[in-house]
């Protein structure tokens, strides 16, 4: 699942930090501090004595890798080949199945496995797959949400990573020479990846846009993509631009950056905002657009580039130049007619031919793929559902948008499957849950985000979507082959149901006595501006849990350790008998107390409470930016119309296998220590999921109340 669009889209990460060699190039970028260029004879010098030294040394490894081998069980596959479709939804995939229109999908649930896979709580993404990576809970991998809160200023922040800069310095004898700034990454997930783990059995593996691999993390006998959480280049989640000839109502605001253009004649000229110079302001990149009325055809400019296209036509990837270092854009022609012209340009991405920080391991690696098969989207959350949810595209343009990304990801996969022929691979598809976030109300005919809207022309494109994943299945299954020492997955992190309410908790709470506001504020804006930390004992950020405002945690907590837990408890009742008043639905199946629920050493600094919403419900646009409206509940009015930020019980994901797995219930965590035993490596004790093909990972599973079977895994079955 992609976070609110409001939220980690509009969250501004603090500057883009670092960038490193490129072919002919290197250059690092701090908050501020701008681009620096080193000459491309270093890099070339560096590159040619590395190649020798390795020439050079290759006897001595091979001789120490034979005397140093690692002692394993015999493997019992060569290639264990996975594919991620994101938000694959098992209630859909039957029906369609059922229906005729996934045959190829059937006939592998006939011939290996078909079932739910029981998802992560809380139920998204970043969540969910780092729980894949790693085989363990969020209270070991220390990720619950997208976003977490600073604990000294309550202001959001990345949950996966923290960028920043730090004064470098050149020592000269005792001296300490300031020189600039240096880039500093922290990777926030904990625990470890298990293909780091295979590695150091010298077995290789390829990963491909796996979310929450950003920053890349170095390990050996392998090569990674970073998928989710990759910023683009002005440094945020994913910042559009919309340029238009008609002048914007005074104080609207469209999410991205909105600019009004004069025609002139028949051209328009403007420019394309990137990241920060060395004077510390944005950096500008000239762009014109030529329009030729008679034929319907637009030239489009940008640096060196020029390329043609019509109306509602996406331009190729085009290279944007600034100052010591490029981005890629896409370009579309929203709207052309006599008075009007509307121009919209993706998130300005890093260039993967020349990046300007790293965003695969090896750093070539991303060079390498571009070098393959031309530009292609590096930005994590790449298809703009914010775009869409602002209406300054439509859902033509956005299905445009997605499926040409869906191609770009295939084309890796092909070169994954052609180059790995022993070892490991995965490679994660997100058009699939992006397309049903924003075309979900489509499956519900009295949905309110139909207002206004259409309600015909795309009505088929989620069918459509699941067929078309059927198509694909069967070009994979093409290329994978009948090996039957090659294992095959298809797996998604979790499934879906509708959201039609938004419930602002942060509101429930003020009601309730727990968040208080200033004197004289009944509301608060983004951000928890008028919030009175001094007497507030619960808020919530983000789209997952409610904190407790705990003494010595929090900066300014009030809530005393031994006031913890009856508090926990007393939220807890509470929320279980919300209803909405609009037809006294209940909102919450299970408000899970996290200490509970996990174990692990990250469960202190995580939400005390997490939410499982019933279907229809979710955490509303302004609940998760930290406001306080005026209404606990409002309509969900957004073309983001299906999610699964609920109860982890209704929405788990898919699990296909070209073999009969031996648990019952497969669960998300069950993918890591299955991988490790088919290659024979010994899985580590604080793995809390089990085998697939094992009869102790079955054993497991069906003894002691389902062994590694959490509480949440239990219960309803979508």
């Amino acid at each position: 699942m992609t976070p609110s669009p409001r939220s980690p889209r509009r969250l501004i990460l603090g500057a883009l930090c670092w960038a490193a060699a490129a072919p002919l190039a290197s250059a690092y970028i701090g908050p501020g501090a701008g681009f620096a260029a080193a000459g491309s004879v270093f890099v070339l010098g560096g590159t040619f004595l590395l190649a020798f030294g390795i020439v050079l040394l290759w006897p001595l490894k091979y001789l120490f890798r034979a005397l140093t081998k690692p002692k394993k069980a015999p493997a019992r596959v060569k290639r264990v080949v996975v594919v991620g479709l994101d938000g694959f939804d098992p209630g859909l995939a039957k029906q369609y199945m059922d229906e005729g229109r996934m045959p190829n999908f059937k006939r592998l649930a006939e011939r290996g496995h078909f079932s739910p896979l029981a998802t992560s709580c809380p139920s998204i993404s970043p969540v969910a797959w780092s729980s894949y990576a790693t085989g363990v809970d969020a209270s070991r991998h220390n990720i619950y949400d997208f976003l977490t809160r600073d604990p000294c200023s309550y202001l959001p922040v990345l949950s996966s990573s923290d960028i920043g800069t730090a004064p470098r310095t050149l020592k000269i004898g005792g001296l300490e020479i300031p020189w600039g700034t240096k880039a500093v990454y922290r990777f926030m997930q904990k625990s470890q990846p298990f293909w780091k783990l295979l590695g150091e059995n010298r077995i290789w593996s390829s990963i491909i846009r796996v979310p929450i691999t950003f920053p890349p993390q170095p390990f050996k006998n392998g090569t990674l993509l970073s998928g989710m959480c990759v910023p683009d280049l002005q440094g945020t989640q994913g910042s559009f631009s919309f340029y238009s000839t008609k002048q914007r109502p005074a104080g609207a605001h469209i999410g991205g950056q909105q600019y009004t253009v004069r025609r002139k004649g028949d051209v328009i000229e403007s420019k394309l905002t990137g990241p920060p110079g060395k004077d510390g302001n944005r950096m500008k990149s000239d762009f014109k657009v030529e329009l030729d009325e008679a034929k319907r055809k637009a030239k489009i400019t940008v640096g060196e580039e020029t390329v043609e296209v019509g109306p509602k036509e996406y331009t190729p990837w085009m290279r944007v130049p600034f100052d010591g270092v490029n981005g890629i854009a896409r370009i579309y022609l929203q709207t052309w007619d006599e008075d009007d012209v509307e121009i919209y340009v993706t998130p300005i991405n890093i260039d993967p031919d020349s990046p300007a920080m790293p965003i695969s391991h090896p750093f070539v690696y991303a060079i390498y793929l571009a070098k393959m098969q031309g530009p292609y989207a590096t930005l994590g959350l790449a298809e703009d559902t914010w775009a869409l949810n602002e209406r300054v595209v439509d859902e033509e343009a956005f299905l445009k948008q997605a499926w040409l990304l869906f191609e770009e990801r295939k084309q890796m996969l092909w070169d994954v499957l052609a180059k790995t022929k022993k070892g490991f691979s995965t490679v994660v598809f997100d058009t699939t849950d992006r397309i049903s976030h924003m075309f979900y109300r489509y499956l519900d005919p009295d949905h309110p985000a139909n207002e206004g809207k259409d309600t015909e022309r795309f009505k088929d494109v989620i069918p459509e979507l699941y067929a078309k994943m059927d198509d694909f299945l069967a070009e994979v299954e093409a290329k994978v082959g009948d090996d039957p020492d090659t294992l095959f997955m298809v797996i998604s992190d979790h499934g879906f149901t509708n959201f039609t309410r938004g419930v602002n908790l942060n509101t429930w709470l003020k009601e309730e006595g727990y968040l208080v506001l200033k004197d004289g504020h009944e509301t608060s804006p983004d951000y928890f501006q008028t919030v009175d930390w001094e007497k507030t004992r619960a808020f919530t950020l983000g789209l997952t849990g409610i904190f407790l405002n705990r003494e010595g945690r929090e900066g300014k907590g009030i809530v005393k350790p031994d006031e913890v837990a009856p508090l926990a408890q007393e939220i807890k009742a509470k929320l279980e008998k919300l209803r909405d008043p609009k037809d006294g639905a209940a909102v919450v199946k299970e408000a899970f107390i996290t200490k509970e629920l996990h174990s692990g050493p990250y469960a202190d600094a995580a939400p005390d409470l997490l939410i499982g919403y019933h279907k229809n419900f979710r955490h509303s646009w302004d609940c998760a930016t930290g406001s306080v409206s005026a209404e606990v509940f409002s309509d969900n009015t957004k073309s983001w119309s299906g999610d699964h930020c609920v109860d982890p019980r209704l929405v788990p994901g898919v699990f296909w296998c070209n073999r009969a797995v031996a648990k019952e219930q497969p669960e998300l965590v069950d993918i890591a220590p299955t991988v490790l035993d088919l290659f024979g490596v010994p899985i580590p004790g604080y793995m809390k999921g089990t085998p697939l093909f094992s009869e102790q990972g079955a054993a497991a599973a069906a003894g002691a109340g389902g062994g590694s079977r959490s509480k949440v895994a239990e219960g309803e079955r979508s």
